[in-house]
């Protein structure tokens, strides 16, 4: 799973991800985050500032 020392995540970066993948896997339909649910939420993070 998503590392927040790996990707040097604050607490804070680190649950937005999961919130938006969260959504993403409501959106898709399986019931648990997928590692693809991650992968495409984590490229959004550079965008943000």
């Amino acid at each position: 799973m998503l590392s927040m020392d790996e990707f040097n995540l604050s607490a804070r970066t680190y649950d937005q991800i999961l919130k938006v993948s969260r959504t993403t896997a409501d959106l898709d339909g399986p019931e648990d985050i997928q590692p693809n649910h991650l992968a495409e939420v984590v490229p959004y993070r550079s965008l943000s500032g």
